[in-house]
């Protein structure tokens, strides 16, 4: 993701007006780099901030371009109109953690879509929603065993999975994610979840040599036709929308029953 300042912005917010309007604050404000071309500004949501009086935090993606290069973001603003300021960054010093990554919008119930549900009963009273990355060291460590816990208690838990390829990281993601997509449509998540364990360099972007490693380590098979398909490339782009749209900027992102958690174990309460 381009990088943009996180600093404290102190400025005057639509002449003196107790009125933020965020689009000029992106359009005017935040973004300055005359070569970065600001596209289109949708907000998800706004939250007060409780007990910190006349707060505000504004959440929203970013549509943008540099030249033909085009990325969506998501971003959080804190307000105080009456003070006339701005931060891109807000830390609790009681506890200090920064308020921008702990603050999330409510997942809506679309999110609940059967062609993403990888495990469990999709009338189960508790639904759990992972964005992640096959090559993403964490979730290597965290998926497996938290899918096995919860593939045990199916009508328990239903368990949704969005991609979300760090390619900047893992370029090899970004092969590994369409086979996972290929799989999914043909109802093989199982097997689809079997590529957390394979062995390469995240930095290789060979297709060839990477569906090799993936027919040699795991026994899978696909052709470079049957994942390099418009269906397959709008369905991931879909997917990075919808983490845009809840504010994931890093994975894994769990939510729980709507609310995002970070402590990522809510299910474990769910499952006793």
């Amino acid at each position: 993701m381009w990088k943009l300042s996180t600093s404290l912005i102190a400025a005057t917010l639509i002449a003196q007006a107790a009125e933020f309007n965020l689009e000029n604050f992106v359009r005017h404000t935040l973004v300055r780099n005359p070569q970065v071309k600001v596209e289109k500004v949708t907000p998800i949501a706004e939250r007060p901030l409780p007990g910190r009086d006349g707060w505000k935090a504004y959440m929203f993606t970013m549509d943008l371009a540099i030249g033909k290069k085009k990325q969506q973001i998501p971003e959080m603003v804190f307000v105080n109109p009456k003070e006339n300021l701005a931060a891109m960054s807000l830390i609790d010093m009681k506890t200090g953690r920064d308020l921008r990554n702990v603050i999330k919008p409510v997942m809506p119930e679309s999110y609940y879509d059967k062609k993403h549900l990888i495990s469990g009963n999709p009338d189960a009273p508790n639904k759990m929603v992972i964005f992640s990355d096959p090559q993403c060291p964490f979730c290597i460590n965290y998926l497996p065993g938290m899918l096995k816990e919860v593939k045990a208690h199916p009508d328990k838990v239903a368990l949704y999975y969005y991609h979300m390829p760090l390619l900047r990281l893992h370029p090899v993601s970004d092969t590994l994610t369409k086979v996972m997509e290929h799989l999914q449509m043909q109802g093989k998540s199982d097997e689809a979840m079997k590529i957390y364990g394979l062995k390469i360099d995240p930095r290789e972007r060979d297709e060839k040599k990477i569906l090799a490693e993936l027919k040699k380590q795991l026994g899978i098979e696909v052709k470079p036709e049957e994942i390099n398909t418009p269906e397959i490339k709008a369905a991931i782009k879909r997917d990075m929308e919808k983490a845009s749209a809840m504010m994931v900027r890093g994975t894994p992102t769990v939510y729980f029953n709507g609310k995002y958690d970070p402590t990522r174990s809510s299910y474990k309460q769910a499952i006793k």
